[in-house]
């Protein structure tokens, strides 16, 4: 246990044969489950999982490939099922250095958060080994994820090294969570529909033998579309169903202002094109709308900011 907490690691894996081994004998004494989620793999990774000889361990065996997310989710749910209080994801590829884990548990266990993530963008130096390609992405992600999100608060939202509270779980869905390489993002947009407080703990990226079968020109269209929908979803099942608040108040005046500004403007273009001339109340007519319609989409992407769990 720690700190009164019973603890779960849920062990993705996908061909991990060569590190599984590792994963499971790094894995510190507190850890009181070990779930490992072999999805469909093609290799020896659930023999090695066993060979290990670690009473923690409990094997799930997928007869189809899930995906990265669909094996966390069932890991996260076996392990609800075995009683833990806090599930934390160390991958199948021993990525996840095991010192860390305290850090990532404590704001959990101790500070009433119910999800924490682990940030390699604190320093120069801790994510110094991250592959270019890799680093990247996830900063152009990033990005776009806090405004999908609303966790303004949160970076580096592909780091998978992520610890949650069975409470938060307990209030999600996790039939309707996505399941591929966009987990982590859909989780994010999901949780903060939930009311999740949240925070990033600095750690360094490790990067040794494990092989990323993760292609960035194929994912990147899938999240992309994943963080527009999650988006419009948190928008309605947050800011208006849940309480019309004024975020939403603000973002549909101010879009439908910008609309008719923008439309109207348009209109005013086509009209005087050649010896005609605008008058100044048709322009009025399109820049009083627009300016009051992005001052309006500012001011609740200030109060977004501000109502961002944590």
């Amino acid at each position: 246990m720690f700190e009164g907490c019973t603890i779960a690691a849920v062990v993705p894996a996908y061909n991990e044969a060569k590190l599984i081994g590792t994963t499971i004998t790094t894995m510190p004494d507190f850890v009181d489950i070990i779930v490992v989620v072999n999805d469909c793999s093609t290799d020896e990774t659930s023999q090695r999982a066993l060979e290990v000889g670690d009473s923690r361990v409990v094997l799930i065996e997928h007869t189809k490939n899930t995906g990265v997310g669909g094996a966390i989710l069932d890991g996260h749910t076996k392990a609800l099922e075995l009683g833990s209080d806090v599930n934390v994801v160390m991958a199948g590829d021993a990525q996840m250095d095991p010192q860390y884990l305290p850090a990532l548990l404590s704001p959990i266990c101790t500070q009433g958060y119910e999800f924490t993530k682990a940030n390699r963008f604190f320093s120069r130096s801790s994510y110094a080994a991250m592959p270019t390609v890799r680093m990247l992405g996830s900063v152009g992600l990033s990005f776009a994820t806090k405004v999908a999100s609303g966790y303004w608060n949160l970076f580096d939202p592909q780091n998978g090294y992520t610890a949650v509270h069975r409470s938060a779980l307990s209030r999600l869905d996790l039939n309707l969570i996505a399941r591929g390489y966009e987990f982590e993002n859909d989780l994010l947009i999901w949780l903060n529909i939930a009311n999740a407080r949240a925070r990033d703990v600095p750690i360094p990226a490790r990067y040794g033998d494990e092989v990323s079968t993760m292609k960035i020109s194929k994912v990147a269209p899938t999240i992309a579309s994943l963080l527009l929908r999650g988006f419009w979803r948190r928008l309605m099942l947050k800011h208006v169903l849940a309480s019309f608040s004024p975020i939403a108040l603000l973002f549909f005046s101010g879009l439908a202002l910008c609309a008719w500004g923008l439309a109207v403007g348009v209109w005013v273009l086509v009209e005087t094109l050649g010896p005609p001339a605008a008058s100044t109340g048709s322009v009025l007519l399109s820049v009083g709308p627009l300016l009051t319609g992005i001052h309006m989409l500012i001011s609740a992407w200030t109060l977004d900011i501000q109502a961002t769990p944590d």
